[in-house]
């Protein structure tokens, strides 16, 4: 830096090395790296911003953002900071490739709270979580409130990011009364997990009180609170607007098509493409159904500014469109800032961080050779069922992580007893040793997707998995299993043709042999088969675009920007 530019290193001043920023803005920082960036805090002055080689600038709040500092790293390249400072459980960021001029302040994002409520169901739980993460990225003080097991199993169970990242939110227990949490049962007539369900209910019951005690806490102390629910839980809405500085936003977990077909299952966009939307009551329990339409109510009831949609124009802007035209959404913001999942590169590693057996499997496959197999956290399959499959990833002769186990339950951490599969497993691993891997226990699903080994996921076509899936360039091999699975499938196969469908709909309570199975792995997976090989294609062009769309000057960076200048104008 040249001396003109020198900046007197006092306890206030903060210098952070570092050589890459992603694109939730978080600095990975390297010991033995130069200094780029430094930044000058005092408690009278504002924060400034110091390019090595550039004058200095007033930081933006695209440049620093409240992050709680857990890297080692970080602490070693810093130096002090004075008490004064308020710095203690903050460290800086920048978005290198956004500019340094931003309507919003530092004072506006630390005035407003944003409090996240999952549905306590793995699939909503990660999806809220990694919106949580990518809005604390950006310096927004957020909180995360969920039953104290569901809090767990999503800190538990995220992926994608530093383990760190998790201090940058505070978690709010919101205590339950006791409820039933029995196994799955594969035998059930209905592949919907109904078992969940005295636990939706209970939760729906009884989280409002902790829930409405908390919101009028952080009203007192913040200019706006921004409740951001999954619209599972629209009884947040309600007491977000008891508040006089509160604001509701729901978290669209589902892919916005979907709505569509819920509305208006004969709409023009539905028939120009050859999209099946079936009758809701044949793909979940009618005590759902009936769960779901009270939540439609209380949603209809209070207030919603707005709409933030685990999704993007570049999957679903024709359907975007049509949802913002309809009476249903007229007065709401919709702000399309998917994939919410961090892209992860390829050969992404962390140094000294523990990886998965799996991953290390996966370094010694040959690049787009492994399929991976998964149906989620809430799909049990039959005995006959796992033994077909089992039986045509054998005799297909290709390489594949399978991950074998059973739904959730409303519990994850009560005792599930013995595993059901043992027997099975040990001779099937055996015969298909050095093929494949079976992993009964959870999987890093994120790392496998975005491994290079990795050609494609067979998988229950959930949305979240569906993102992830997607995001990474990996085409889906499509086997429905219930809720809103089967509109995905048809997403994914008819309308983004990136699938290939396994199992159709109408077939969910019949064993599908195996000879079917193996047929549609071998067109996925071998290299002569031109379906397959356009599957592959649009699934890669479809990463790229999405990666694009989350990048500056993308359609969900744009909408990310908008939903934080919208709470906190």
């Amino acid at each position: 830096m040249p001396a003109s530019q020198s900046l007197p290193v006092s306890p206030c001043t903060f210098l952070v090395r570092f050589v890459k920023v992603d694109r939730y803005g978080l600095v990975i920082p390297l010991d033995h790296a130069p200094p780029i960036f430094c930044l000058s805090i005092t408690p009278s002055d504002p924060v400034r911003h110091f390019r090595w080689t550039h004058e200095p600038q007033v930081v933006s709040t695209n440049a620093v953002v409240r992050v709680c500092i857990y890297s080692p790293p970080v602490h070693k390249s810093s130096t002090p900071l004075e008490p004064e400072a308020h710095l203690q459980h903050y460290t800086a960021h920048t978005r290198s490739e956004l500019p340094l001029t931003s309507p919003m302040t530092v004072e506006a994002l630390e005035s407003v709270a944003v409090v996240a409520v999952p549905f306590p169901a793995q699939g909503h739980l990660n999806q809220l979580l990694h919106l949580s993460l990518l809005l604390a990225s950006r310096g927004l003080p957020v909180h995360y409130a969920a039953p104290p097991p569901h809090v767990r199993q999503a800190r538990e169970r995220v992926h994608g990011w530093d383990p760190g990242a998790l201090s940058s939110i505070e978690f709010h227990d919101l205590n339950v009364p006791e409820y039933d949490s029995p196994a799955p049962d594969p035998a059930a007539p209905s592949p919907f997990p109904n078992h969940l369900m005295p636990m939706f209910e209970a939760f729906t019951a009884a989280a409002r009180a902790p829930l409405g005690a908390l919101l009028a806490r952080l009203s007192t102390t913040y200019r706006r609170v921004a409740v951001v629910f999954d619209r599972l839980n629209a009884f947040a809405a309600t007491e977000a607007a008891r508040l006089a500085n509160g604001e509701a936003f729901g978290l669209q977990c589902v892919a916005m098509s979907y709505n569509i077909g819920w509305l208006d299952p004969g709409h023009r966009l539905l028939r120009d493409y050859d999209l099946q939307f079936l009758p809701v009551d044949a793909c979940m329990s009618k005590e759902f159904v009936d769960f779901v339409l009270r939540m439609e109510l209380d949603e209809q009831v209070a207030p919603v500014a707005g709409v933030v949609m685990n999704t993007c124009r570049v999957l679903e802007g024709e359907f975007i469109d049509v949802v913002a035209a309809s009476p249903q959404f007229q007065g709401q913001r919709l702000f399309g800032v998917g994939p919410l999942n961090p892209l992860l590169d390829a050969d992404a590693r962390k140094p000294g961080q523990a990886r998965h057996e799996c991953l290390e499997w996966l370094d010694t496959q040959p690049p787009a050779s492994v399929l991976y197999v998964s149906f989620g956290t809430t799909s049990c399959f039959r005995a006959e069922q796992i033994a077909e499959l089992a039986a045509a990833l054998k005799g297909s002769n290709q390489r594949f992580i399978w991950v074998l186990r059973d739904a959730d339950r409303a519990d994850i951490f009560a005792d599930s007893g013995e595993n059901r599969h043992a027997k099975f497993l040990s001779e099937f691993t055996k015969e298909t040793e050095g093929t494949g891997m079976v992993i009964t226990g959870w999987a890093p699903q994120l790392e496998i997707l975005a491994h290079g080994a990795t050609a494609a996921f067979m998988s229950h076509c959930g949305w979240n998995s569906t993102m992830e899936s997607l995001s990474h360039g990996k085409p889906v091999l499509a086997w429905p299993m219930h809720s809103d699975q089967p509109w995905d499938s048809e997403l994914l196969c008819k309308y983004l043709k990136a699938g290939l469908l396994v199992r159709p709909w109408e077939k969910h309570g019949e064993t599908i042999p195996a000879e079917a199975i193996q047929k549609v792995i071998e067109e996925a997976m071998l290299s002569d088969s031109d379906s397959g090989m356009a599957v592959r294609e649009r699934a890669k062009e479809l990463g790229k675009a999405l990666r694009a769309s989350v990048a500056d000057g993308g359609s969900s960076r744009k909408d990310l920007d908008d939903f934080i200048g919208y709470i906190t104008r």
